[in-house]
């Protein structure tokens, strides 16, 4: 069998080499093409209304909000938190009230059977050739004959069809969650976040049209989406990584407000693709 060339394209099949070649051409299944500039959210913006945020806040996972989206979806969690945990103890009682029944239903089936043990106590003595459960019916010869009553249960009797039960709910929890993390939200752990603009002068309409739009709070460096950036708790300031790094890092002191940090006082923002902000909105 003769050997094909790889760049041979005359053939009918697509080739491994071919497909190769059309796939680094195109850049599919890289992060460059699969993560694009599009495809993330601007680090000021928020993640549930994917707005420019007026009053930014962080959580401790490092993922900004909008103050009022995050309280209005805080309230809303709870709301529906009090909703499944009223009908949780709804159907608690119902559950109760079933078993007190079948308490008393099983209580009135022990008498019955004792009724009727009582009851097939006879004092005549009972011939042993004759069954309880037969009849004699007379022939049309004049013999009799003995019939068993017995009855088969019926698929399509409606009380012996079966029936579906209702769900059992369980105990929900009371925690409300970060809708980006998962972890556990509270209104105390939103941290109050100072982005520092690059020319204070100008109002907010003005700076949002432009596409570097804030600096970081001790360096000057442009912020963007391909800058870490990190939130000092203390001062809710924004800096970049570099600057954590070569700067704060050697005396874990706050340079904005003058306060020591901790390891937790540092929060990396998250960098959070559109796809992702899209569907926890659609879902909450």
């Amino acid at each position: 069998m003769t050997r094909h060339g790889k760049n041979c394209t005359a053939g009918a099949v697509y080739t491994y080499h071919e497909k190769k070649k059309d796939t680094a051409a195109s850049g599919y299944g890289t992060q460059r093409v699969r993560l694009g500039k599009d495809a993330v959210k601007d680090f000021d913006c928020c993640c549930l209304s994917l707005q420019p945020c007026k009053d930014p806040v962080v959580t401790k996972d490092g993922y900004l909000y909008e103050r009022e989206a995050i309280l209005e979806y805080i309230l809303h969690q709870k709301t529906e938190i009090a909703k499944k945990m009223k009908a949780f103890e709804k159907q608690k009682q119902a559950l109760k009230s079933e078993g007190q029944l079948e308490s008393c239903s099983e209580e009135r089936e022990k008498v019955e059977k004792f009724k009727k043990r009582e009851g097939s106590i006879v004092s005549k003595p009972i011939n042993p050739f004759i069954s309880g459960h037969s009849k004699e019916m007379a022939s049309p010869n004049g013999t009799s004959v003995s019939s068993s009553s017995s009855s088969l249960p019926s698929f399509w009797i409606p009380s012996l069809t079966p029936e579906a039960k209702p769900t059992l709910l369980k105990k929900p929890s009371k925690t409300v969650k970060c809708p980006m993390s998962g972890q556990s939200l509270k209104m105390s752990d939103l941290i109050t976040v100072r982005f520092t603009p690059l020319d204070a002068s100008l109002d907010r309409v003005a700076l949002l049209t432009r596409q570097d739009r804030y600096v970081c709070g001790v360096t000057k460096d442009t912020l963007g989406n391909s800058v870490p950036c990190a939130v000092l708790r203390p001062s809710g300031s924004v800096v970049t990584l570099e600057c954590v790094e070569k700067l704060i890092r050697k005396d874990m002191i706050d340079p904005v407000s003058g306060d020591k940090l901790k390891e937790n006082d540092i929060i990396v923002l998250q960098r959070v693709s559109l796809f992702v902000s899209v569907l926890i909105m659609w879902q909450s």
